[in-house]
């Protein structure tokens, strides 16, 4: 591939990780070496459910005709996962192909440890947005993943306490501050919504939305902006709801917020694609009592979104036959017999535009029966997603963001100080790693 300024930045980070000299020597050019191999034994380590049979399609189907056969290994999620995954590549032994959340790609790919399959994907690409291939890029001419599932943000309210307090669904974040105002005064012992703390993912998809982009390159180095003016707007913008008490400050995903969603103490909530689900066990009593809106904006003349979630599929550089794992991760997130089986079996939301519209979408969640466009919405939303920006420690800037934004939600306190933190500890912590950083 190219050698582009990030692909100098990552080859530059797996020599100070690993002792390798060049990433392009991983690349597309080892997939073809083994593109007429023969018979291929491939495993796969997920951790959406149904995966297996999903697979089955494709072992009896397109794998039977040409001799790749996948096995799949249910795995944990998150750290866990790219703990093991670089723990076995270490070893040289990483399966085949693994799937990975976009925030983790730039950890597995500074470690040597992803292919670049930009040879074996380029069908493949015009079946995504480009905010979601992006992300499997890094910036660069390089392909490390093809996408599977995506998390949108939007906006979700109770449609019915809405009409009741007379409230208008905000369009900009001006009016969501507004709206919050407003319900506290028609009804005081109620909250249009809560701030997070130990959400660190819905953080910064509003980050992102706002054009945040946290980390990125500057020659051979990393440059952390997560302290930059797009971050500072939204931290200033939800501190200042927080302080005021128009909005709630406590976590989400405790039995005190179920409570407050299922009894309308809370009102709304920002979130993403597949908040039904999670509405559904947490507040039952309120199905189909609830419509989805597009994320507001921070002006106007805006059509954008943040991502919140989502994950895809990728080759190791392990694999022995990686040519015939990205015709597999390729058919995989965008054959739509494969994708139609990912939303019936994994309930995931596909990153593959065209499956967003296929007949498994063709009916609104079960919790949303109310809103019939629910997923013809969805899809227009999902295309407005705005680039991101990962680095190879993200774990350590999501961890900062819930102490300190923890500390300061709960005392009410300057969330740009808190801000400043989780800077300065993604900073130290990359320096520590003993990778190059741009002031």
């Amino acid at each position: 591939m190219p050698i582009t300024k990030h692909s100098r930045l990552v080859a530059t980070t797996i020599a100070v990780a690993l002792g390798a000299t060049s990433l392009a020597a991983c690349g597309s050019e080892d997939a073809k070496d083994d593109a007429q191999s023969g018979p291929a034994s491939l495993t796969y380590w997920t951790w959406t459910p149904g995966m297996d049979k999903v697979v089955d399609l494709w072992n009896k189907g397109p794998g039977k005709k040409q001799q790749i056969t996948v096995t799949v290994k249910k795995q944990a999620s998150g750290d866990t996962l790219i703990t093991k995954i670089l723990t076995a590549h270490k070893a040289k032994k990483a399966p085949d192909l693994v799937q990975a959340e976009y925030q983790a790609l730039p950890t597995l790919v500074s470690n040597d440890a992803l292919a670049d399959i930009s040879g074996e994907s380029k069908e493949a690409k015009s079946k995504f947005a480009d905010g979601v291939w992006q992300q499997t890029t890094l910036g660069t001419d390089a392909v490390y993943a093809i996408p599977q599932d995506i998390g949108p943000m939007m906006f979700y309210y109770r449609e019915d306490l809405f009409k009741k307090y007379g409230l208008t669904v905000p369009t900009t974040w001006e009016q969501f501050a507004e709206t919050a105002r407003a319900l506290k005064k028609k009804a005081p012992d109620k909250d249009l919504t809560t701030f997070s703390a130990n959400d660190s993912g819905l953080f910064a998809g509003l980050a992102q939305q706002a054009g945040a982009k946290w980390w990125t390159t500057s020659g051979d180095k990393w440059k952390v902006g997560i302290n930059d003016a797009a971050t500072q707007k939204v931290a200033k913008f939800w501190g200042g709801l927080v302080k005021e008490g128009v909005i709630d400050n406590q976590p989400m995903y405790t039995p005190p917020w179920n409570k407050a969603l299922n009894t309308g103490k809370q009102i709304a909530w920002v979130s993403a694609v597949w908040a039904p689900g999670t509405l559904t066990t947490a507040a039952p009593d309120t199905k189909g009592k609830w419509a989805m809106a597009p994320l507001p904006q921070w002006s106007d003349s805006e059509n954008v979104t943040g991502s919140w979630g989502g994950s895809s599929t990728a080759v190791t550089t392990d694999s022995k036959h990686k040519a015939a794992a990205a015709k597999f991760a390729a058919w995989l997130n965008t054959d739509p017999d494969a994708v139609a089986a990912l939303a019936k079996e994994s309930g995931i939301y596909p990153a593959s535009t065209s499956a967003q519209l296929s007949d498994a979408f063709m009916q609104p969640p079960a919790f949303f029966s109310n809103q019939q466009d629910f997923y013809t919405k969805a899809s227009a939303i999902a295309k407005t997603t705005a680039p991101s920006a990962w680095g190879p420690n993200v774990n350590v800037a999501y961890t900062s963001f819930n102490d300190a934004f923890g500390a300061a939600a709960k005392n009410k306190s300057d969330f740009g100080a808190a801000l400043k933190t989780m800077q300065d500890d993604t900073v130290a912590n990359l320096k520590k790693q003993g990778f190059g950083v741009a002031q």
